[in-house]
């Protein structure tokens, strides 16, 4: 090829390249994809200029092979053959072209011509795809059909492709492990290719990109633990090569400690929220990069939405900590059991013990200051279940800061359903708070505060728009009256005579659980206001449960009227009853509360004896 040629196809190509880069808003508002086709037309010059695809006997017969039947697409062993020679250089420099068009054209969402272009370019490399020129751009082809495929749902194939990559990068770095070529250096100058350091630093971001892409693959094909393994590896190496957007990265951290913490891995969990935190400090901190987006410190409401979310995140850890915590130590009744509470103090000494060895287990991020920094905001938060009030306020108190943090950010106006379920959640940190609480007194002020911040939300909310909220929290609301009857009525068991004015406020509490019950069980009823003959599977248990507990808050209103007394025992039993003739027409319902079953049928068949010896006295007298 002649020189000024050769000087004009790199001179095309680098233009090309330029052209690439500019970003879609810099575009005209009509045109948003003006330099891309622009881009396009010189690749497709460039292609013009270097020729046909080179004469190769072997390359033909592969050139016909269907999608998916090379070896490219199966992940298998590739054998070292060198790119050299004219054949081999025009072959790896269409390859180039090729590439290139097809990023081109899945960028201007023309997929299928992309997805042409890109097997083009794995077809002409295949022999190569071993070797320190072409194995870079191999696999990047790969990991670009690997998103493609992955964009039309069609999630095995674009497994297929993305393992493959990971495969071969693994090949490569075990039999040669020098930097390879970076795939725009086929048209560099010799005096202009780019040092080790740097063709290893991008080598590795297109590794740390294939693994970013199975993340989502095995995410999307409920390949949980996988998915967790391959973003946790993902975010170390980002931090390792420092190629990450401190935003981007430490909502991605944030994420991926609600898999740890719906596993009850709350030391990794900790460790991924406290990663977040320290790298989320980074933001519009660090340098421009190729890798700098223009939300990185540009969009302030950006900034503190993603803010709310990893503050939602420490929420999670812990409210679940806290509730892990009450469900080891609770009784059959739902309160302390102290002899549980007990044992696991004695287990106490030997988690801390484990927690070195568990530390080295578990995948540690950053090195040297950065990990130093993680590990302080680590150390400021347990990771051990909680044993008593204390060690339950210290997570509550972290958790209510993050709460105030994330309504910062979603608030009702703009969030309704984000705002609501902030709220739920510091209304369940109090709720898990009082199980800790051994004074009656302190509990009950805990439950109040519990309605008084979800009584407000239901008045503006439209049933028709968030029926499911709206039922969410009248039942969450029934529920902490429901508690405050019970712990007044345990507190006035304690006295010798208790007053009117103890007695009035049970039947407050209790009245008020009553309206949020029956406000949620007649939010069930058709538009013709009837109860429904069979309870949909979502609301089963629910609905279940708030019959019971209107048929045991009827037979716990205090009256002084025989008469009275006898129509909510009436009442009391007609609940009772309904539980037991549902159960008995729908045995699915029956496995949701087999406790409350029972007590009701017992209640069944006690009720009508009481209630007879009511009519009695009420005769005599």
């Amino acid at each position: 090829m002649a020189d000024a040629p050769w000087a004009e196809i790199r001179e095309k190509f680098q233009a090309a390249l330029a052209l690439s880069r500019v970003e879609l808003h810099k575009n005209p508002e009509k045109e948003p994809y003006k330099s891309k086709y622009g881009a396009r037309a010189l690749l497709e010059e460039v292609k013009a200029l270097l020729g046909p695809a080179p004469e190769d006997e072997d390359e033909r017969p592969q050139a016909e092979d269907g999608l998916g039947a090379g070896d490219h697409a199966l992940g298998l062993p590739a054998e070292v053959v060198e790119a050299e020679g004219p054949i081999a250089q025009g072959a790896v420099r269409l390859a180039v072209i090729e590439f290139h068009l097809g990023v081109n054209h899945i960028d201007t969402e023309e997929l299928s011509a992309g997805e042409e272009h890109l097997v083009k370019c794995l077809r002409l490399l295949r022999k190569y795809r071993l070797s320190h020129d072409c194995v870079s751009l191999y696999i990047q082809a790969q990991n670009n059909l690997g998103i493609l495929w992955s964009e039309r749902e069609e999630i095995e194939t674009a497994q297929a492709y993305l393992e493959s990559s990971e495969a071969l990068y693994k090949q490569y770095m075990k039999e040669i492990g020098s930097p390879p070529l970076d795939p725009t250096e086929h048209f560099l100058p010799e005096e202009e290719k780019l040092t080790e350091q740097e063709r290893s630093k991008r080598f590795e971001k297109v590794y740390t990109h294939n693994l970013y892409y199975l993340a989502q693959v095995y995410q999307h094909m409920e390949m949980f633990e996988k998915a967790a393994h391959y973003c946790h590896s993902t975010l170390k190496r980002q931090l390792e090569h420092n190629a990450y957007h401190p935003m981007e990265w430490a909502i991605n951290a944030a994420t991926l400690s609600q898999f740890y913490i719906n596993k009850l891995c709350f030391m990794e969990a900790r460790h991924c929220l406290s990663a977040a935190n320290v790298i989320f400090g980074q933001t519009g901190k660090i340098s421009t990069t190729e890798d700098t987006t223009e939300a990185e410190g540009e969009v302030p409401e950006l900034y503190h939405q993603r803010k709310g979310e990893i503050a939602r995140c420490w929420i999670k850890y812990c409210l679940t900590l806290m509730q892990n915590a009450q469900l080891s130590m609770q009784d059959n009744i739902g309160e302390l059991d102290l002899d549980k509470q007990n044992e696991l103090r004695a287990l106490r000494k030997k988690e801390l013990d484990e927690e070195e060895s568990v530390r080295k287990k578990a995948v540690q991020f950053g090195t040297g200051e950065l990990c130093d920094a993680i590990s302080a905001v680590e150390e400021k938060v347990t990771y051990l279940r909680p044993l008593d009030f204390e060690e339950a306020r210290e997570l509550f108190l972290l958790g209510q800061h993050y709460v105030f943090e994330a309504k910062e950010f979603f608030q009702i106006d703009g969030y309704v359903t984000d705002h609501i379920e902030v709220v739920q959640d510091h209304s369940a940190l109090f709720k898990v708070l009082a199980f800790f609480e051994t004074d009656m007194e302190r509990r009950c002020k805990m439950h109040k505060r519990r309605i008084a911040m979800l009584e407000p939300l239901i008045v503006d909310l439209n049933p028709q728009y968030y029926l499911l909220v709206n039922r969410q929290i009248q039942f969450e609301i029934a529920h902490a009256y429901y508690d405050m009857m019970d712990l007044k009525v345990a507190i006035a068991d304690k006295l010798r005579d208790p007053d009117s004015h103890i007695v009035k406020k049970i039947n407050n509490l209790n009245k008020s659980a009553l309206k949020y019950y029956q406000l949620f069980l007649d939010s069930l009823r058709d538009p013709n206001k009837v109860f429904p003959e069979h309870i949909g599977e979502d609301v089963l248990r629910p609905a279940m449960l708030a019959k019971f507990r209107v048929a045991r808050l009827y037979g716990k209103i205090i009256t002084a009227d025989p008469k009275k007394e006898l129509e909510n025992l009436a009442t009391s039993l007609e609940h009772y009853k309904f539980i037991v003739d549902y159960c008995e027409k729908h045995p699915e319902a029956a496995r949701e509360i087999e406790v409350e079953l029972e007590l009701s049928k017992e209640m069944v068949s006690l009720l009508p004896t009481k209630m007879e010896r009511f009519r009695t006295k009420m005769a005599l007298t």
